[in-house]
């Protein structure tokens, strides 16, 4: 990958995940950059950094790791990427290798204090699988997870009509087709959780 195609990259996946109707894997990740454009950014030499110690693929994902740990991926400014970069991809790393394990650790935890009607029941507020989240008992992955599993999305997005739910439902939908999961795995390992073995 170039220098160039490296910051297409970043510029089609801060699309996908900050623009709802831009969708990555429907434009193939192509997005609307010059080279002129790219040679005036006083940032273009991090590209290079980045295009010569990564792998095409690894950039990709040091993007997508990037963006889904940002709170507001539309203002994710590329300073911070460029400092906070690595210690997010290293740590998105670590939770795609050991992503059985995160599931189950998070889901016992979850269940342990709630049911699984009290878990996603959003009746009063915000239900305690979005409070985990927020406060980071839990990952991204584990959402997107149980979003795989139970239509949350679908039913908070019409019950929780508040910002800080508008931003992980966006998130949620963004990361989804970037998690290639076997769901009915996940479904065996909760049913084990939930009702036990």
């Amino acid at each position: 990958m170039t220098p160039f195609d490296a910051y297409k990259q970043y510029l089609a996946l801060k699309n996908h995940f900050g623009k709802e109707k831009y969708d990555y894997h429907k434009y193939a990740g192509k997005s609307r950059a010059s080279v002129a454009s790219f040679n005036k950014r006083k940032d273009k030499y991090w590209f290079e950094k980045l295009s010569r110690q990564k792998s095409d693929e690894e950039i990709k994902n040091f993007f997508i790791a990037n963006f889904v740990a940002a709170d507001d991926p539309n203002s994710l400014w590329i300073g911070n990427v460029i400092r906070l970069g690595d210690t997010y991809y290293k740590e998105w790393v670590k939770r795609q290798q050991s992503l059985q394990y995160i599931f189950t650790q998070e889901s016992e935890s979850l269940f342990d204090e709630y049911d699984l009607e009290q878990a996603f029941d959003c009746s009063k507020g915000h239900p305690p699988v979005l409070k985990k989240f927020l406060i980071g008992n839990i990952s991204p992955e584990t959402l997107v997870i149980y979003s795989k599993i139970f239509p949350i999305r679908n039913k908070f997005d019409k019950q929780l009509l508040d910002p800080i739910w508008e931003s992980v439902s966006m998130k949620i939908k963004k990361y989804t087709p970037f998690l290639n999961i076997d769901v009915f795995k996940y479904k065996k390992i909760l049913k084990g959780i939930v009702i036990g073995d």
